[in-house]
């Protein structure tokens, strides 16, 4: 097994960010996809990202030219043979994953660590797949993980507690932030995201309070606070007595409904997808989408520059 070699199995926009990571990180970096077109793609997503990462100042022309070279491409699945890490970001099905895996942890070396990208298949499922399940487990990035920090590390019921730890050792040589959770629907950041967007969601409901004002909220007030302090750090700064008295009356009023929200539902039968439809919330059409996407990631990159590339 070559400690330094390790294979991102999907050439998709996270296939191919995330080989950035590794290969940025000084990692021999295979990048492996069934289809040539798919590998094609990939390529040009690297170029495309290396390419904003040094007109921005995240990374030096040296440094992207460096991680280029550390990186290859290949429809082969020897390259699996040898490699002492594998992340797989295929199609977000059970099925598909299940069977990768069958195949792949029979190739690869019996001490190599094995990952999933999922965001919220039950890795203890995908490991009833595998060979030696205990080394297999989730890793989570957040789109785009060459800009964005978090790496949730999933422990299923079969990972061992030794193989967690050096995976949250390696996500640390990367230069990132690893947290491990227990194999629980949607993970961390799922399970507060949605807790945050049901809220919100109910607020705009019942007329409290514009879309346009609710997003300034996070924007503007919460959001900083929780990306400098977290919930936790905000309470303790806050006072505890003051958030266990707010916590007593506030609870009862909050949205806890069980099912989807009506209005989230009913826009999404009506073709009002987002961007990638050019309405959601807000209009994204003609031009519009574009330009939002450009806004994201500059805003993206302006924080990342803050909170996290210190350079």
């Amino acid at each position: 097994m070559k400690e330094n070699k390790v294979v991102m199995a999907g050439a998709g926009v996270m296939g191919a960010s995330l080989a950035q990571v590794y290969a940025l990180a000084g990692y021999d970096t295979y990048v492996y996809d069934i289809y040539e077109a798919g590998l094609e793609k990939g390529k040009h997503l690297i170029s495309i990202n290396q390419e904003m990462m040094v007109k921005e100042g995240l990374i030096t022309a040296e440094e992207s030219k460096a991680a280029l070279a550390r990186m290859t491409f290949t429809l082969d699945k020897e390259c699996f043979r040898d490699c002492c890490l594998v992340v797989e970001s295929t199609v977000e099905r059970m099925d598909i994953k299940q069977n990768f895996f069958a195949e792949i942890s029979e190739i690869a070396p019996a001490e190599a660590l094995l990952a999933t990208n999922t965001s919220g298949l039950k890795i203890t499922e995908i490991a009833k797949a595998c060979k030696h399940p205990e080394r297999f487990m989730g890793q989570h990035w957040l789109n785009p993980p060459h800009l964005l920090p978090l790496c949730e590390i999933i422990a299923g019921e079969q990972t061992s507690p030794e193989n967690v730890q050096k995976m949250r050792k390696l996500v640390e040589g990367l230069g990132k932030q690893p947290v491990v959770v227990a194999d629980i629907n949607g993970f961390i950041i799922n399970r507060i995201q949605f807790a945050v967007l049901r809220e919100a969601l109910h607020i705009v409901d019942i007329g409290a309070a514009s879309i346009e004002d609710v997003d300034t909220v996070l924007k503007a007030g919460m959001g900083l606070r929780y990306a400098a302090l977290g919930p936790f750090g905000v309470a303790d700064f806050g006072g505890l007595d003051t958030f266990d008295h707010i916590n007593s009356y506030l609870n009862a009023e909050l949205d806890d409904s069980k099912v989807g929200n009506k209005r989230l539902h009913e826009m999404v039968q009506a073709g009002k997808l987002g961007v990638k439809s050019g309405q959601g919330f807000y209009d994204y059409s003609g031009d519009k989408a574009d330009e939002a996407i450009r806004e994201r990631d500059r805003l993206y990159i302006e924080l990342a520059k803050v909170l996290y590339f210190k350079k």
